[in-house]
């Protein structure tokens, strides 16, 4: 089969290209951009495409796939179903599964498991031994059986000392190290520490319990020569250490989440557990840094922290309910709507974070659009106004604080590893 994108704006700034064009595809390759003839036209099947926005397959870099161990609440078929549905066609599944991502076995497992998909999916594996900060994992076997980085996400490295085998073994495999930055031992209430938490009466959060392991992880980075990577940052104070890091060279990368640049914890007075987050949800001034990071580029990456939980599993009082929402399928349009159509980034830039920025730092390849080369595709539409609504959710949970949220931006379709996910249905190309 050969499909045609006919007058689809075609964007990405690392290859300097913005038109609009036509652009054929065939078994699964981009044969044709332009010029397109008669022949070409022949037993195509036409998309009108106008006015929409096609870039490189957009990427996220962190997600629970919660298989093995949790199918009831995400399985890799599901996960990889949502992250189509939101516009993706590559994640980075995190290795917080039962059992946890700490052997060849279950990166083997996950890699077959999903091989057949249109998303591609890429294993971060545990940093420790069942992510208990303490032996390490044995890093070696797992880069080679396809790791793309280690993390103990969930959980924080627990010593500086293990920290600084992990960084000394990763720095080995030039692979970066996620962190989960939140101190243990001030990190066990249930939200942000504030006035909010005050009034509620819930036990809190401080922003500190962020801000120690950011400064702790970078200075071991820096002392080792090694890369990190901090997720889900927060904080305005986590922020600038990043950004000054940068400044000295240090290898240091981050991503934010659209919860922690969208809701405050002023959102946490409804009691509603798809408010609970870790790191929890800041205050205003804390979500303005992390806008701000990401307009000046210290912040690198936007990423969902897509964590699927079952509904009996929040429907709880606040204090006891897991962590985490789902997010697959709501991020291109709360970014689109809350930093491009507000004109905190550009479409470029989006690109750059959701796309780019996230395989780089992976070391995987960065889709081209070009003649040639396989169609690694997202295209959306940048004004198409839509109402969340989670029983449409392709994800197994629907733990997710936005529905009924109206956003304007929204995937139309992906095209990854000949197939594409369009109007609801995969079929093959």
């Amino acid at each position: 089969m050969k499909i045609i994108l006919k007058q689809v704006r075609l964007l990405n700034p690392e290859q300097k290209l913005d038109k609009q064009d036509d652009v054929l595809i065939e078994n699964g390759i981009i044969k044709k951009i332009g010029g397109l003839t008669d022949s070409d036209y022949k037993s195509a099947k036409v998309f009108e495409l106008e006015n929409k926005i096609c870039v490189p397959g957009l990427f996220d870099m962190h997600v629970h796939l919660r298989e093995p161990g949790r199918e009831d609440e995400e399985t890799i078929e599901t996960g990889c179903n949502s992250a189509a549905a939101g516009g993706f066609t590559g994640v980075a599944c995190m290795p917080n599964t039962n059992p946890d991502i700490d052997s060849a076995e279950i990166v083997r497992f996950i890699k077959e498991k999903s091989k057949e998909h249109l998303v591609d999916v890429f294993p971060v594996a545990a940093a420790t031994l069942g992510r208990k900060g303490e032996a390490l994992s044995p890093m070696f076997e797992l880069i080679e059986s396809g790791a793309v980085a280690f993390s103990d996400d969930g959980a924080v490295i627990k010593t500086a000392g293990v920290l600084r085998s992990v960084m000394e073994y990763s720095k080995m495999f030039d692979a970066p190290v996620i962190e989960h930055c939140e101190d243990d031992s001030l990190a066990d209430g249930a939200m942000n520490e504030g006035l909010t938490s005050t009034l509620l009466g819930l036990p809190a959060i401080p922003n500190i319990a962020e801000e120690l392991i950011v400064a702790r992880d970078i200075m071991m980075a820096e002392f080792i020569g090694a890369r990190v990577h901090i997720a889900h940052i927060s904080t305005k104070a986590a922020v600038e250490l990043v950004r000054n890091a940068k400044k000295r060279g240090v290898k240091v990368t981050a991503e934010a989440t659209p919860h922690h640049f969208t809701l405050t914890d002023d959102n946490v007075k409804t009691f509603d557990t798809n408010f609970k987050m870790s790191p929890p949800l800041r205050n205003r001034a804390d979500v303005d840094a992390v806008i701000e990071g990401l307009m000046d580029g210290t912040i690198d990456v936007i990423a969902s922290d897509h964590a699927p939980h079952a509904i009996e599993e929040k429907e709880m009082e606040f204090i006891y309910a897991p962590n985490g929402i789902v997010g697959l399928e709501t991020m291109l349009g709360l970014v689109l709507s809350e930093l491009v159509h507000k004109k905190h980034l550009t479409l470029e830039q989006l690109v750059e974070k959701m796309s780019i920025n996230p395989r780089k730092i992976l070391k995987l390849n960065t889709p081209q659009i070009k003649e040639g080369e396989k169609a690694d595709l997202t295209i959306f539409d940048k004004d198409n106004i839509w109402t969340v609504d989670i029983t449409k959710f392709k994800s197994k949970s629907k733990n997710s604080p936005f529905d009924k949220r109206l956003l304007t931006g929204k995937s139309v379709a992906v095209i990854n590893n000949g197939k594409m996910f369009y109007e609801d249905k995969f079929t093959n190309i």
